[in-house]
């Protein structure tokens, strides 16, 4: 069992956590579904709101318990997951599909192996246990969310500017991380978690995280490829 001072992986509160992650987007889905554009609308801004209000309560503690230099190396929104809450809320205060492209293939293709293999210290019930599920899962749920709630899909160019968008990003990052002594997208060295796509040594395992994620993020768009293609040939 994972205490209020220690995180154990696959315990009940863990497990409660998971199946929350995907509870949460069918019952909104269903909800927007049935309630029309206004419930629709205030479903959008409540979320986006709670995880607004989640990240920047992050910043602020991490800022107070750890100052301001270690905060710009360590807690800076520069990680995949960070940059994700950020895109969460503006695609459903916006309905943006440019930043729903990056909730849905970084999100469930990165953030969904955050929830697996937290890289977490504390358990419940301390904050930063609700802290980090609420970001991470909340990233995983909306990104469901915006597909079954708000219809919206990816597509192949999509695919192309979010896995752009990674490499940039990634590019910039092995400049700034030497220069602030930070370690962001762990692109300095591996995480301290269970996760098994770390099994190359550094600097090798950067180009297969790579290789990885554009797997994944093929796997992500597969079943809609395969559902336009069952209807071109139904409609023909």
């Amino acid at each position: 069992m994972a205490t209020g001072s220690h995180f154990q992986l696959l315990s009940a509160p863990h497990v409660a956590a998971l199946c929350l992650v995907f509870l949460v987007p069918v019952l909104l889905s269903v909800a927007a579904r049935r309630g029309g554009e206004r419930v629709t609308t205030v479903i959008c801004v409540t979320f986006a709101a709670v995880m607004f209000a989640n990240e920047a309560g992050h910043w602020v503690y991490r800022l107070l318990d750890a100052g301001v230099d270690e905060f710009v190396r360590r807690h800076l929104p520069l990680h995949i997951c960070g940059i994700a809450v950020l895109a969460l809320v503006v695609t459903l205060v916006f309905r943006n599909r440019y930043t729903f492209e990056i909730v849905y293939f970084w999100g469930l293709a990165g953030t969904f192996n955050a929830l697996l293999t937290p890289q977490l210290e504390v358990g419940f019930p301390e904050y930063r246990f609700f802290q980090y599920f609420i970001g991470h899962g909340g990233i995983v749920a909306g990104a469901v969310f915006a597909v079954w709630g708000l219809r919206m899909r990816p597509t192949l160019a999509s695919l192309a500017r979010a896995f752009g968008l990674l490499l940039v990003l990634t590019i910039t990052l092995l400049v700034v991380n030497p220069l602030l002594g930070s370690n962001y997208m762990f692109l300095q060295q591996p995480p301290d978690s269970a996760s098994p796509f770390f099994f190359a040594p550094w600097p090798y395992y950067i180009p297969v995280l790579a290789g990885i994620g554009l797997l994944f993020f093929g796997v992500l768009l597969a079943p809609f490829a395969i559902a336009d293609r069952w209807r071109r040939r139904r409609g023909r």
